[in-house]
């Protein structure tokens, strides 16, 4: 059978979607390929002549999204929202309830620790050009060089969220977010403007005051 040009490419394509939003939804573990080429339309035949297993399935899903992620964060620095605005974009309810069309990092760090060491050095090479990005809305005040602080500020808005959706309490998880939110800002704040809090009871006079 003869198919238009483009075709075995847009398949392709779509097995790495249906696949890159599973993975996160489900984990890489439990979601199986006869699910995915289901889902993507496709018997479980139409695997093998576009991946050679799961695991390099795994990892182009996995850049896939990454790369995607970081596309994101790119045009949130075109809108000009700052640090703050990154950060507010990451740690949010759309994201903390919208695993599969959401950061990997949060969604399969566990399980991308104990990938093959290919897929591994594919994640660090995104996660890396991820946090240069986030780094360019940190200047060079203080001693901490930008690149070390962006990293610190994505790894505590990864763990923030993973902590949210950890809990049944929807309440609870808002304010996890909301104290990730606020400690990220503090990472950042020698380059963007003092985190907001709430102000403090004034101290009432009198003995003990």
């Amino acid at each position: 059978m003869r198919f238009e040009k483009g075709h075995k490419e847009s398949t392709r394509r779509r097995i790495i979607d249906v696949a890159s939003r599973r993975f996160r939804r489900d984990g890489a573990s439990a979601s199986g390929l006869a699910g995915i080429m289901a889902e993507a339309g496709l018997t479980n035949g139409a695997f093998y002549p576009h991946f050679e297993s799961k695991d390099v399935l795994v990892r182009e899903a996995l850049s896939d999204a990454m790369s995607h992620r970081h596309t994101e964060l790119k045009r949130e620095n075109e809108t000009g929202s700052g640090i703050e605005g990154a950060i507010r974009g990451y740690l949010n309810k759309s994201h903390l309830v919208g695993s599969e069309e959401g950061c990997p990092s949060a969604a399969l760090l566990p399980e991308i620790s104990r990938q093959p060491e290919q897929t591994r050095k594919a994640y660090e090479e995104r996660l890396l050009a991820y946090v240069t990005t986030l780094a360019e809305h940190l200047s060079h005040v203080g001693s901490v060089p930008p690149d070390r602080r962006a990293m610190g500020i994505f790894s505590l808005m990864v763990g923030t969220l993973q902590i949210a959706r950890a809990v049944t309490d929807e309440s609870l998880a808002e304010d996890i977010l909301e104290g990730g939110v606020e400690a990220a800002l503090m990472l950042a704040q020698e380059t963007t403007r003092p985190v907001a809090t709430k102000s403090a009871t004034p101290a009432q006079s009198g003995d003990g005051a």
